[in-house]
This record gives structure tokens, C-alpha cells and sequence, in this order.
């Protein structure tokens, strides 16, 4: 289904974007990993290069020889220079060894020897002990120096990393100037095995910091499917199946118990939909209803016609003018209240509620009514009770013109039933939560067991006034009421007097 893959999709994308991510950082950790160990040797290095022009300037101030003799006397009485170094050798112009820490007795605590010493008697003049240097003077390791002199071309320090025996090294070999001219070389080897341990420490937490990241995204990537785009999935789903009125698809009832957006969602989409289709069954019942009503008038109106047309009676003929008029002004009304009816239930759902004060509102409401021509033909008196328990006020939220539309509509009612020189009662009474208005007239009263019914479309109990109801009136009072979260009620009076009341009770606050 289409909306399983759109919904896939996201997962998809959430997906490749989090692998470009990984990507970008895995190239960036990469080339960091490459670049940690090249730096921690360069500062190593560094540090050698300082030893080396140290020992140069030691060996120039002091004006030893660059000999194999003299190397060894200087060797020990500047040994601090060569504090924690594996090793230190000095190779004449030709490359050949004439000097090597590793063949001097010195102080264990200065120099970590790998090579057996072999211990000599000491005479007046000497103050080193040593072994032959014919060792370490072989052809391969000359030639091996040689070749790192020959191809030496700048000032710049030869750097080699050495692995031996699960230990790493680091050498560096420069020259030894005297007089800007170069006499021989020097070569410090260090060992070096903490920087293979800082890489290692590097390389493990960015392992496991990856591996902690991978897990998290997977996590939620099931619970991105599971908790949101499943549901999201069904939601399209149930709108799909509204459209193709398959109500046994598309079923989202697991999800409106929820207390999450998507559960919010899920209800508003319910509310919305069930609100949908009851104004869609509204309508058909409406245009249903609507139809049978006219039918009425116009066959009064074909019989009528029918007769007018045969009938030479002047009398008769008026009588049956009256019909046609009669039947047409019905079929205008029905029509025109039908049409505005609609109007105002499309109007409803956009316009916004605002504080009102129902006291105010029912006082315009009536002093437009007592300027009204029917009003004063009929003597028609209107009273306004108010009453307010525990000193509540009549202050309301809701749609102002709608509320004038409902007090209007039951004044009209009530007009119609009202003998002449009657009153009509507006009673206002404010509560905590609720404010209420109840009109009552002196009319006949209900005449139905069941006062519900006047409150359906069409309906109406006047048929000797026909032409001037279309029976829409109370309907819609009931709609707009409901709208604003209130109910309303129809009944005869019950204080003694003959007449009919109809009660509307509308929260203070209400959210649409």
C-alpha cells in the first residue's frame, strides 16, 4: 500500500541520514587516528632536536674533538643531557660509530641499557668504563647509516619508527655543527611506547562511542517505526478507508487512549471525521426532508391551478388566488430558511468566541422586538427577570450574533402563541459554571407528550399558519446551542400559568 511506504520512507531517510552522518564522522575519526601518532612522535622529535643542538653546543663551548676517545670523557661528564634516552650515538662525517651511550658504564638510573656491558679497570687518566665498539661497527650498519646521511638533503632531522621485541622506538639523526660546519651526526633513540598506548585508549573509546551511538539509533529507529510512523501509517490508513466507505479498514480505536500528540491527533481526527459525516447525514436527511416538505405546496399548488383554470366563479376564483399565494409564500419560506440555514451551520465551525455578557445581549435582543410591527399590532409586553444566586454574573464566552439568533428565534416562537395584550417572560439566571435564559409565553402550551419532536427539522404544530413557519426555527436554535456546549429544553409553564417555556442553559467556558 502506498501509505506503508510513504510512511517507510521516513524510516528510510532517517536511516541513510544518520549513515551519511556516520560517514562524514567515521572519515573525520579516521584521519584524526592517522594524525595522533605523527604528532605525538613530531613532539618527540622536537624534543631531540633540542638534545642534539645542546650536545653541539656542549661539544663546541668544551672544544672536544669529534674523536672516538674524547666522545667517551664527554659522554660522562655531561650525561645529564641524556636523561631518560634509550640511547645515543654519534657518527663521523663517513657514518662510521665513534660514539654510544650503550657501550658506557653510566649510572643505571640515567640510561636503560639493552646491551651487556663488559666492565674494564679504571687508570688514573680515565673515568669511563667500556666495552669494544667493533660490534656495533658493522659493514650492514654502516651502510645503513650511510645511506640515511646520502640521502639526507636539508637540515632537517631524519625520523625513523622502530618496532622491536612489542616496543616502539623513535630515532632521530642530525648533524653536529661546529662553526656552521658539519662534523658528524648524532642519533637519539627513545622509547616510545605510551604513544602506542594514547593511540590505543583513542582508537577504543572512539570504538565503543560508536558502537554506543549505532545502538542508540537502531533503538530508536524501532521505536520511531513502532510508537510514530506505524501509527501515522494507520491514521492515513483510516482516512483512506473514509474515503472509500469501507468502514471494516483503517481502525484506530488502540490509538485514541493514548496521551501523546499522535493520541491527540488520533481523537482529532475521530472528532473531525464523526463531525464530518453527521453533517453529511444532516444534509442528505435536510435535502430529504426539505423535499417532502415542498412536495406539499406544490400539489396544493397543481390542484389549486387546476381548478383555477376551470372555474368562471369570481369568488372561487379569489379563494383560489389565495391558495396559490398562500402555497408560495410556504414554498419562499421553506427554501429561503433552508438556504440560510446551511449557511449558518458552514459559519459556525470558523467564527471565534469572545466574552459576552448575556444581561446586555438579551436587553438589544428586546428592545429590537418591541419596535416590531407584529409586536405592536398584538400589544405584546415583554418582561426581563434576573436572578443571581450567590452573586454570580451572566458573563459568557460564545459567538454573539449566534446567541441573538437563538434569543430571537424563541421570542419569535413565543410571539406566535401569544394572545393579544399577552407577555412574554425572559428569565436570566447566572451561575458558577452555567448561565441560563428561559422564555416563557401565555400561549396554549404544548399540546405533544413528547416536546423533543418540535426541535426536528420542519416540524411544526401550526397549520393554520402555514405560510409563515417553515419549521426550522427551533432546529436551529438546538444546533447553535449545542455548538457552544449547552442543551436545551421545551415544556409547559410550571408555575401555575397556562403557556410554554423553552430553557437554554450554555457553559460560561466552552472548548470548541
Amino acid at each position: 500500500m502506498n501509505l506503508v511506504k510513504s510512511s517507510s520512507s521516513i524510516l528510510r531517510k532517517f536511516l541513510i541520514f544518520n549513515s551519511v552522518v556516520f560517514l562524514v564522522l567515521g572519515l573525520f575519526t579516521f584521519f584524526y587516528l592517522n594524525a595522533i601518532q605523527p604528532n605525538l612522535v613530531k613532539q618527540r622529535v622536537e624534543k631531540h632536536t633540542v638534545i642534539i643542538n645542546n650536545t653541539s653546543n656542549h661539544i663546541e663551548r668544551l672544544k672536544i674533538n669529534f674523536e672516538e676517545k674524547d666522545l667517551k670523557n664527554f659522554l660522562i661528564s655531561t650525561r645529564f643531557l641524556f636523561q631518560n634516552l634509550e640511547r645515543v650515538q654519534f657518527f663521523n662525517i663517513e657514518g662510521e660509530l665513534i660514539g654510544d651511550t650503550n657501550i658506557i658504564d653510566l649510572d643505571q638510573n640515567v640510561f636503560v641499557r639493552s646491551d651487556a656491558v663488559i666492565q674494564e679497570n679504571i687508570d688514573a687518566n680515565s673515568n669511563i668504563f667500556e666495552k669494544d665498539l667493533s660490534s656495533e661497527k658493522s659493514p650492514q650498519k654502516k651502510e645503513n647509516i650511510s645511506n640515511l646521511i646520502s640521502n639526507k638533503k636539508n637540515e632537517e632531522p631524519i625520523v625513523i619508527e622502530i618496532k622491536e621485541n612489542n616496543n616502539f622506538f623513535i630515532k632521530t639523526l642530525n648533524g653536529l655543527k661546529i662553526d656552521s660546519k658539519v662534523l658528524g651526526y648524532i642519533q637519539v633513540t627513545e622509547q616510545a611506547n605510551e604513544i602506542l598506548t594514547a593511540v590505543e585508549e583513542r582508537r577504543n573509546f572512539i570504538l565503543r562511542t560508536v558502537i554506543a551511538i549505532a545502538i542508540a539509533i537502531f533503538v530508536f529507529s524501532i521505536f520511531l517505526n513502532k510508537y510514530i510512523l506505524t501509527p501515522i501509517a494507520a491514521l492515513v490508513g483510516y482516512t483512506e478507508a473514509i474515503k472509500s466507505k469501507d468502514d471494516s479498514s483503517g481502525k484506530i480505536e488502540k490509538f485514541l487512549e493514548r496521551t501523546d500528540e499522535l493520541g491527540l491527533l488520533s481523537r482529532s481526527l475521530n472528532n473531525m471525521t464523526t463531525d464530518l459525516q453527521q453533517r453529511t447525514r444532516r444534509a442528505e436527511n435536510s435535502s430529504a426532508d426539505l423535499a417532502h416538505e415542498i412536495r406539499n405546496p406544490l400539489a396544493s399548488l397543481k390542484g389549486a391551478s387546476e381548478l383555477l383554470e376551470n372555474s368562471s366563479d369570481r369568488s372561487e376564483r379569489e379563494k383560489l388566488i389565495k391558495i396559490l399565494s398562500h402555497d408560495v409564500e410556504r414554498i419562499d419560506r421553506l427554501i429561503t430558511d433552508y438556504s440560510q440555514m446551511l449557511k449558518d451551520e458552514a459559519s459556525l465551525s470558523r467564527e471565534k468566541m469572545k466574552k459576552i455578557d448575556l444581561q446586555v445581549l438579551v436587553k438589544n435582543v428586546v428592545d429590537e422586538f418591541e419596535s416590531n410591527s407584529k409586536v405592536i399590532e398584538k400589544n405584546i409586553k415583554f418582561k426581563i427577570i434576573k436572578e443571581k444566586p450567590n452573586g454570580y454574573d451572566f458573563q459568557l464566552f460564545g459567538i454573539d450574533n449566534r446567541l441573538e439568533q437563538i434569543l430571537a428565534n424563541l421570542l419569535d416562537n413565543a410571539l406566535s402563541f401569544s394572545p393579544n395584550k399577552g407577555q412574554v417572560s425572559i428569565y436570566i439566571k447566572g451561575k458558577k459554571d452555567t448561565v441560563s435564559f428561559n422564555v416563557k409565553d401565555q400561549g396554549p402550551g404544548f399540546s405533544e407528550t413528547n416536546t423533543d419532536k418540535i426541535f426536528k427539522r420542519f416540524y411544526s404544530n401550526r397549520p393554520e399558519k402555514f405560510g409563515e413557519h417553515s419549521g426550522l426555527g427551533l432546529n436551529i436554535v438546538k444546533s447553535i446551542v449545542e455548538m457552544h456546549g449547552g442543551n436545551v429544553q421545551a415544556s409547559n409553564r410550571t408555575d401555575n400559568q397556562r403557556g410554554a417555556q423553552i430553557e437554554v442553559v450554555l457553559p460560561k467556558k466552552y472548548n470548541q
